[in-house]
């Protein structure tokens, strides 16, 4: 996973634009309005998503797993604390944070991966704190093209791993961590229009 997202950063730089998604945009507007002042984003990559957070007066505490992309992250300014490592080896500090984004990261993770992910946000939340996680649907386009590893769990042919995700499989997974609400969102790619949108699953979650 560390090659592949490294070699993909060295490669296309800063591929989705420096315009936040959908989804983090709404995410803040929520911790606004719940009151949260710091959080951290696991999957930080280059900083897209975490300057909407900043620029509203949130703290942001990073992890990101390819080194390229924290160094563009700094270029673009961000002089945050980032960790750079692997979510999979989460907690890399004993903080607790009022609140979690992570934006299309867990569907990169296998069962076992998916898990240990989801109880380690949890655990680093203060009580009352949110956790907010987008993920891939099994409405995407994308759904069930590819080898098939497992159920709803496909490896594409530049060889990422994908676990598509419903309701069912939401609640399983999502239920004993305070689950409070499942939305759909469409995700554009802002900077590349010709490019089919993302169906996206938001899932929120409260200690």
């Amino acid at each position: 996973m560390t090659e592949f997202w490294e070699s993909s950063f060295i490669k296309n730089q800063m591929m989705w634009g420096f315009e936040p998604s959908d989804s983090a945009i709404l995410t803040k507007d929520f911790f606004l309005e719940k009151k949260v002042k710091d959080i951290l984003i696991p999957g930080i990559g280059y900083g897209r998503n975490a300057k909407v957070f900043i620029d509203n007066g949130i703290d942001v505490t990073g992890i990101e797993i390819s080194k390229t992309a924290i160094d563009l992250a700094r270029q673009n300014g961000l002089n945050i604390p980032i960790f750079h490592g692997s979510v999979t080896d989460m907690p890399f500090d004993n903080k607790l944070y009022d609140g979690i984004f992570c934006y299309a990261l867990i569907h990169l993770l296998n069962n076992h991966e998916r898990y240990k992910f989801i109880k380690d946000c949890y655990n680093q939340l203060k009580p009352s704190g949110y956790m907010i996680f987008t993920t891939i649907s099994k409405e995407a386009p994308m759904y069930g093209k590819g080898k098939q590893l497992g159920k709803d769990y496909f490896e594409t042919k530049d060889g990422v791993k994908m676990f598509f995700y419903d309701d069912d499989s939401i609640k399983q997974d999502f239920e004993k961590y305070g689950l409070i609400e499942i939305s759909k969102i469409v995700e554009p790619h802002k900077n590349m229009e010709n490019k089919l949108p993302f169906k996206f699953i938001m899932v929120k979650c409260q200690k």
